[in-house]
């Protein structure tokens, strides 16, 4: 399966009538692996805060989460596993695999909790495959 199929048919996925608004898969050193066309364009020192943030947790919350150049207020996730950050009505949800962070970006109706299904379940995934 490419790492496309994974974008369009897992993570952008129908979840209870909802989808996000984004997503991505994205390797540790900031190269796209696969992207939906709405994905913000991201600069690589925007990837390189959020790998920090998984060595050294909670490194973000000072200055919030930046992606696409928008800022995001860190909530709580899963230090080393998961970073969640809200904006507004949406917010964003990102798993470290062992290769890539598997980002979900999401919008009303849909909520947080859907957003940390869809991105936290396809990441559980790929690192029990070893990406």
């Amino acid at each position: 399966m490419s790492w496309q199929t994974y974008v369009d048919e897992h993570l952008l996925c129908d979840i209870d009538g909802q989808k996000l608004k984004a997503a991505a898969i994205i390797g540790h050193d900031g190269s796209p692996w696969a992207q939906s066309p709405s994905f913000p364009e991201f600069k690589p020192e925007e990837i390189s805060a959020i790998m920090t943030d998984f060595d050294v947790p909670g490194s973000l919350a000072p200055t919030g989460l930046f992606l696409g150049g928008l800022k995001y207020m860190v909530i709580q996730g899963e230090p080393g596993a998961v970073i969640r950050g809200k904006k507004g009505t949406g917010g964003i949800t990102i798993k470290k695999t062992n290769l890539a962070l598997i980002i979900g970006i999401y919008d009303e109706p849909m909520t947080g909790g859907q957003c940390n299904m869809v991105v936290e379940r396809l990441g559980d995934y790929l690192y029990d495959l070893g990406f």
